[in-house]
């Protein structure tokens, strides 16, 4: 029996490291290619029961991704390759822009060429709803989007050409709208793990107390684990319905300064905070909770891990 192929982009970041982990402990008939800028800074050995290769890749050359999709022909396209940060799009407007709409147009405009079979996960981000009031609340599928950020733009630009060659060209295009994930090996760019970053150096100084800086805590946002994430990105790509969107969240929003005091008490220790104005964000969306009322309806897909258990896990790989 031929093993699923799956192509993920953007592989060397810290989605595709829980993706693996995730195949490795469900399903072992995979084989993955994986594709990125730069090597992945984790070990392809701890996957031992799954088939795994990479290749550097710019995703901007097209003849480049040609290439590659024309020689590995997945059957599935797992799409996480962006410049992912806020607010490093507020900082490189025009490159955030443009890198993260061309390298998607890239691939689907290349699977359409070579009328290659697979489905294409296209991971879009919970910033596409922009400002909204708390009745507005829990943001769904078919709520109008006021993006209010250069990424927030790129990736309604994204969706919006994946309707296009999903409808125009019949290009097997899943869509999400992802909410914040977090958990173990994120970048400290990000907030919660810049929060446990900061905290817990505090502790290991010897200290029981102190101060870091931060940026507006009074804003809210949903959660969810990564490994929740990744497991329902793997069964949407084996059982979502093409054409549609999804909300992928925990739909339960909390405070960043609550988030702050959770952090602490688990290290163990007190923390105040100063607001730092070069965190704070433009413009930033003062709330955003969704609800994953339809996925949970169409592939039975629920969250599962609770934030302190993610909090934890985090903490624990600082350490």
């Amino acid at each position: 029996m031929n093993k699923k192929k799956i192509l993920i982009t953007g592989f060397s970041g810290f989605v595709s490291r829980h993706l693996l982990a995730y195949m490795q402990e469900n399903d072992h008939d995979v084989n993955v290619c994986g594709i990125d800028v730069k090597p992945p800074a984790f070990d392809l050995a701890a996957f031992p029961d799954i088939m795994v290769t990479y290749h550097i890749v710019n995703l901007l050359k097209t003849d480049e991704v040609k290439c590659l999709l024309e020689k590995f022909r997945p059957d599935y396209i797992i799409h996480l390759a962006s410049f992912s940060s806020v607010a490093y799009s507020w900082k490189h407007p025009i490159e955030c822009f443009q890198n993260n709409t061309n390298i998607f147009l890239n691939i689907i405009a290349v699977v359409q060429e070579l009328h290659l079979k697979c489905r294409v996960l296209s991971v879009g981000s919970s910033e596409e709803y922009g400002n909204v009031t708390e009745a507005d609340l829990p943001l769904r599928e078919d709520r109008s989007l006021t993006p209010c950020s250069p990424y927030a733009v790129a990736r309604v630009a994204q969706e919006m050409l994946s309707r296009v060659y999903a409808d125009s060209y019949g290009v097997d295009i899943i869509m999400t709208r992802s909410f914040n994930h977090i958990g173990p090996w994120q970048d400290t760019r990000f907030v919660i793990p810049g929060f446990i970053s900061r905290i817990a150096a505090i502790k290991k100084a010897g200290e029981t107390s102190g101060t870091i800086e931060t940026g507006d805590l009074s804003i809210v946002r949903d959660f969810v684990d990564v490994r929740d994430v990744v497991r329902a990105y793997y069964h949407l790509l084996l059982h979502g319905k093409s054409g549609e969107l999804y909300n992928i969240c925990s739909g339960t929003g909390i405070r960043l300064s609550d988030i702050v005091d959770r952090i602490a008490g688990i290290i163990g220790i007190r923390v105040d905070t100063v607001t730092n104005p070069d965190y704070v964000r433009l413009n930033d969306n003062r709330i955003i909770v969704g609800s994953h009322e339809k996925i949970s309806a169409d592939i039975g897909w629920e969250p599962i891990i609770p934030l302190d258990v993610t909090l934890r896990d985090m903490i624990g790989c600082e350490r």
